[in-house]
């Protein structure tokens, strides 16, 4: 089984979001993943097109054999004089405090690497918010972290298990709040109740 890109975003951002979504196939749509998607129709609706020497492809199909995983690319940029790819990954909001976003434009640039057999210095995330790309630089610290989180979003799919939830901040930009719903798991105290109805 080949893991999604998304998937590696997912767990980085939650572990258990990734299992909802990749094991249990849960989704739900709220005003930021709808906002996501229509961005992501305009950039995927475009035509490859070349200007000033590079080649742009939207919508690309990536996999990684070796490494497990596929995807798509929302562009890849071919700079038709050297040869060197770019990989750019198109995002709703804005730079986020964690390192979610890189890990899945790094796995995406493994891919290329695996695909092609050229190696990939650099890629970039464009974010909506701010209407700005960052350069992200691959690495080897953020290589080693997005291998590491393939390894650990390999375990969890085939383990077929949700882990308990974790409520923090990121649970109000999560759109599968509703169904997650780490609150009531904060303050269930089922457990407790039963432990303590058998205990002599």
């Amino acid at each position: 089984m080949l893991i999604p890109l998304s998937a590696l975003q997912h767990y980085a951002f939650c572990p258990r979001q990734c299992a909802l979504i990749h094991n249990e196939q849960a989704w739900a749509e709220n005003i930021l993943t709808a906002q996501g998607n229509a961005l992501h129709e305009r950039v995927d609706s475009g035509e490859p097109e070349t200007r000033k020497g590079v080649r742009f492809e939207r919508s690309v199909h990536v996999s990684a054999e070796c490494l497990g995983l596929s995807g798509i690319l929302d562009l890849v940029e071919h700079d038709l004089a050297s040869g060197y790819l770019k990989p750019v990954e198109y995002k709703r909001g804005k730079p986020k405090p964690t390192a979610m976003d890189e890990i899945q434009l790094c796995a995406g640039a493994l891919c290329l690497e695996e695909m092609t057999g050229k190696h990939i210095m650099e890629g970039a995330l464009w974010y909506g918010q701010t209407r700005h790309r960052h350069a992200v630089a691959f690495s080897d610290g953020l290589r080693a972290q997005t291998l590491d989180t393939v390894r650990q979003v390999q375990v969890l799919l085939e383990s077929g298990s949700t882990p308990p939830p974790v409520y923090g901040k990121h649970c109000k930009a999560c759109s599968l709040l509703d169904i997650c719903r780490p609150k009531l798991f904060k303050s269930d105290q089922s457990k407790r109740y039963v432990r303590e109805l058998f205990e002599i």
